[in-house]
């Protein structure tokens, strides 16, 4: 069981490279950050926890770039994984978005992780002229082209919503293939596109017995014929014992939890206190 957190980035409170040094100090396995290019102030789409247009979280409308901040951790770690729970690729241009990740994964030895979500702010998408009702086609078209970037010596893409002609692209990741772990609610139809083009879930925060999710999960894997097993990686609650046994024992890869929205000493603390509860070996 790998052990992470995630920072609601914004412009206050700790700094994310401070975040992910601390938690890198603690033995934490991975860093994570989210992603929301602006928040249209009049939409139609409802917050999946709240049901309506309120948000929970007036992070929500001050979130630092992903990538921006991923880059000042990187340059302050040398073990910690550096993801997003969740960037919205779709929000990008690919080419640029392939030429930053690669950047990333070259400059940090290897260490990118990219969760992805389909958006739940339709709203959102639209000013990025991302239509709604495609959102899971776009984002499919995206990582596609991207990993032909990411991969080929002349790459080249012939998709509805992105295509390039053959193409020079360097660097490359160090990876041989970046994991994408997809951040939505399991259901079937998330599995499916899971099993299809990615790697791996990342649960929703408000997710908590995901047994049936798991077992669902790993047979559409096997029945599709893909190698191993998907990554599970359960977002949200707190580092109870006794709920880490069971997730662990259902299939999960790996655990992560939120950080509180404080100054710096406080979350730095706060980090420290999670290594020990989790039994951690600081570096």
């Amino acid at each position: 069981m790998r052990y992470g957190i995630v920072l609601f980035t914004s412009d206050r409170g700790i700094a994310p490279a401070a975040a992910a040094a601390a938690a890198e100090r603690a033995g934490l396995d991975s860093f994570y950050v989210p992603e929301h290019t602006h928040i249209p102030i009049k939409r139609e789409s409802p917050h999946p926890h709240t049901g309506d247009s309120s948000l929970p979280d007036d992070r929500y409308m001050r979130t630092l770039d992903p990538w921006v901040a991923l880059a000042t951790a990187a340059s302050v770690t040398t073990r910690i994984r550096l993801a997003t729970a969740v960037a919205l690729p779709v929000e990008s241009d690919p080419i640029t978005l392939a030429k930053t990740v690669a950047s990333l994964d070259h400059l940090s030895g290897g260490r990118v992780t990219l969760g992805a979500g389909f958006g739940w702010n339709v709203d959102e998408l639209s000013d990025h002229g991302v239509p709604g009702g495609k959102r899971r086609t776009v984002l499919r078209e995206y990582l596609e082209a991207m990993r032909a970037l990411w991969t080929d010596e002349e790459a080249s893409y012939a998709g509805e919503f992105v295509s390039f002609g053959p193409s020079w692209a360097w660097p490359k990741p160090v990876q041989s293939r970046i994991p994408v772990l997809i951040g939505a609610g399991g259901t079937e139809k998330t599995f499916r596109w899971i099993v299809r083009s990615a790697d791996g879930w990342i649960t929703t925060p408000y997710e908590v017995d995901i047994t049936d999710q798991v077992v669902l999960l790993r047979k559409m894997w096997r029945d599709a014929g893909r190698h191993g097993t998907p990554q599970v990686v359960a977002l949200g609650g707190r580092p109870d014992p006794d709920r880490v046994a069971h997730l662990a024992s259902i299939g999960v890869t790996e655990v992560v939890f939120g950080l509180p929205d404080r100054d710096a000493p406080a979350v730095e603390s706060w980090i420290g206190r999670l290594g020990e509860r989790l039994a951690l070996h600081p570096s």
